[in-house]
């Protein structure tokens, strides 16, 4: 049945192969066994042939990470924490699966879920590890043992994935082996596609672009797909000999890699778009410009230089964003919802979404109905197609699976149309398509209307049907003024401001502007786009409270910025009118209320000045605007009662002046 959400429903778990994780752990504990599993056994039939031309068959061997002859030290599960310089790619080509697993270290929510923490090598240890893939619209549990295909020579070689050195630290080697049973052996991972592991990693659907049409903005759409978790990977061409070779300047031909992260860096007079990535083989890096040891970290002044940089042979480096859109071929961007490519702000975006599982028996099936209620300037509708593994060939290497969508009439519309293809008077719907192993994605520009969407397979197949359809910004330029967002009743309990910047930080010991604006919007505000926290006033925020002046707030900055906001949301509260905003005339009383401005008082003639900055055109104040106002008149009162001497005036240098008035 299908139906329309904001939000996808919670999904059922299915046991793969019936195979239950906790049953089998108590039965192999009881019994002091450790687990052998049959369903995936330590045989060459799970590498698979086309792997085992290039192995000398005699000398593999299954070997489990604490027996001896593979490692004297002791092994672990996790080792403080889980991270994509975990990941060492063997000798199977699925650079694909690794690229999106280094993404997805990046997300803890959703690395949770696919790596189940109630195991390891030590407590209840019985040789039996589990993992959970999302197939086709449901989260699969699937079971393995802890048994690793070896080849033994002086000392035991890794075939595929390996713990890094002097690490022992075995979540990646078990994840892929687990990957491998999901698809039917290691062959099956080698030469597959990105996309198709981000949405086994996420449930998510897929927004891709090309050398032909990388957004101008990149750095900024990367960023912004950063702060709301998205799982990002890229790709190269085909080289020269069409293998995953690597070329003069450090990258590798017909390879993924993970996109970890963008910044604009001050550079010379100027600033400079930089981009982020990881190579899972783990020490072959670019040795272009921003490359490790190169002439640009030398002579840039930045002042973030020391966090960003990192001469390390770890596989991570970074390149200038034009370097990367003349080199990489694919940029993918994995989100629960489609984002916006053509623009830069994803995180107000909302999508109704229509889902519907199908088990499709002839070439042609009734299609599916939808509307689209109003015009928008970009892409407004997105179709996922997901295939159920069990309806593909081991021949197929990309969906067999296509559809079309059709502009109907209304009265066209409201008929049941034969399972026959119809025919329409009106053009199929232009689109860009995306098409892989499993998945098929489709992205539109459609005008208003009714539309139907027509697939066609030429035999028997199950797959699941998204359809995105994006939302209007509800009364967000009603009358020429601004929406004013709604501001959240109340914040999370004392203490848990801790939670919520590590969550933000994403491992990181401090965060920019850009999640600054990510986390105000989302912990504050609530209900539709309207008056958010702009970039531009982050940037003010993080500068006002930046005290190491490096551009962006540790943990101890955050917690000074977070009791302000906290009173600035009492003080909103408190002064609103019952339409949800406070008006410019009462600017005063909140200076008087506020208890971080205890001392600070204001002339009437600089209200009136704050009155043209901080109110819209009919002296309406939003909750971001009063933020930015409210830490400002702290910050300069502050910053002119340390500097003078005698309470009255100061003396300021130029240099003095321009940074205090420039950098805030």
């Amino acid at each position: 049945m299908a139906h329309y959400q904001e939000h996808p429903a919670e999904t059922p778990v299915i046991k793969f192969k019936d195979q239950d994780f906790y049953s089998l752990r108590d039965h192999c504990l009881s019994k002091g066994q450790l687990f052998e599993d049959e369903t995936f056994p330590a045989t060459a039939s799970s590498i698979g042939l086309p792997l085992l031309e290039d192995i000398d068959i005699p000398r593999l061997r299954w070997r489990r990470p604490g027996d001896k002859d593979l490692s004297s030290t002791r092994p672990y599960f996790i080792l403080e924490g889980a991270s994509r310089f975990d990941i060492q790619q063997g000798n199977a080509g699925d650079c694909w699966v690794l690229a999106a697993l280094g993404s997805l270290t990046q997300n803890p929510r959703c690395l949770e879920r696919v790596l189940p923490k109630d195991q390891s090598f030590s407590h209840g240890y019985a040789g039996i590890f589990h993992f959970q893939f999302w197939q086709c619209g449901r989260w699969v549990d699937l079971v393995v043992d802890d048994r690793l295909p070896v080849l033994s020579q002086k000392s035991l070689e890794y075939l595929f994935v390996h713990p890094r050195r002097h690490n022992q630290e075995f979540w990646p080697c078990l994840l892929e082996k687990a990957y491998a049973k999901l698809h039917g052996s290691y062959s099956h991972l080698h030469l597959g596609h990105l996309p198709d592991a981000l949405v086994d990693f996420t449930g998510g659907v897929v927004t891709h672009a090309d050398q032909g049409s990388y957004p101008s903005n990149l750095v900024t759409v990367v960023k912004m797909a950063a702060s709301t978790g998205s799982l990002m990977a890229c790709s190269t061409p085909l080289g020269p000999t069409g293998k995953d070779q690597e070329l003069g300047n450090g990258l590798v031909a017909r390879h993924a890699y993970t996109v970890t992260g963008a910044e604009q860096i001050q550079y010379r007079r100027g600033w400079e778009d930089v981009i982020r990535l990881w190579n899972p083989w783990g020490k072959t890096e670019w040795r272009g410009r921003w490359s490790d040891g190169s002439p640009e970290w030398q002579e840039t002044h930045d002042q973030r230089k020391s966090q960003l940089y990192e001469n390390k042979e770890d596989g991570e480096f970074w390149m200038s964003c034009q370097d990367f859109q003349e080199n990489f071929s694919h940029l993918y961007i994995c989100n629960q919802t489609p984002i916006s490519l053509d623009h830069g702000n994803t995180l107000h975006e909302r999508w109704s979404q229509l889902t519907m599982f199908k088990n499709q028996e002839g070439p042609w099936r009734e299609p599916e109905h939808f509307s689209v209620p109003q015009c928008m300037e970009d892409s407004n509708a997105v179709v996922s197609v997901t295939m159920m593994p069990q309806s593909l060939k081991a021949e197929e290497t990309q969906i067999p699976l296509t559809f079309q969508v059709f502009k109907v009439d209304s009265q066209q519309f409201q008929e049941k149309l034969p399972p026959t293809f119809p025919s329409y008077s009106r053009s199929a719907a232009q689109g860009t398509y995306l098409a892989n192993k499993y998945n098929l994605t489709g992205t539109f520009h459609l005008s208003p209307g009714s539309y139907v969407l027509v697939p066609r397979t030429s035999r028997e197949a199950q797959f699941l049907l998204r359809i995105f359809l994006k939302l209007p910004d509800i009364d967000r330029n009603l009358n020429n003024d601004f929406n004013l967002q709604e501001l959240k009743a109340s914040l999370p309990e004392n203490g848990s401001q801790e939670s919520i910047f590590r969550r933000y930080a994403q491992q990181r010991p401090d965060i920019d502007a850009t999640v600054l604006q990510s986390l105000l919007n989302q912990e504050f505000l609530k209900g539709p786009p309207g008056d958010t926290f702009s970039l531009d006033e982050c940037r003010s925020i993080v500068a006002l409270m930046d005290l190491k002046v490096n551009g962006r707030l540790d943990q101890e900055e955050f917690m000074r910025l977070w009791r302000r906001l906290v009173e600035c949301q009492r003080v909103f509260q408190k002064i609103r009118k019952s339409s949800g905003f406070l008006l410019s005339s009462d600017l005063w009383k909140a200076v008087e209320d506020a208890d971080f401005l205890a001392g600070i008082s204001v002339s009437g003639e600089l209200l009136e000045l704050m009155t043209l900055r901080y109110g819209d055109s009919t002296g309406r104040v939003g909750f971001p605007s009063l933020v930015s106002f409210l830490m400002r008149l702290e910050a300069m009162t502050k910053t002119f009662r340390n500097l003078s001497q005698d309470g009255k005036g100061l003396y300021l240098t130029e240099m003095q002046w321009m940074t205090l008035v420039m950098y805030s």
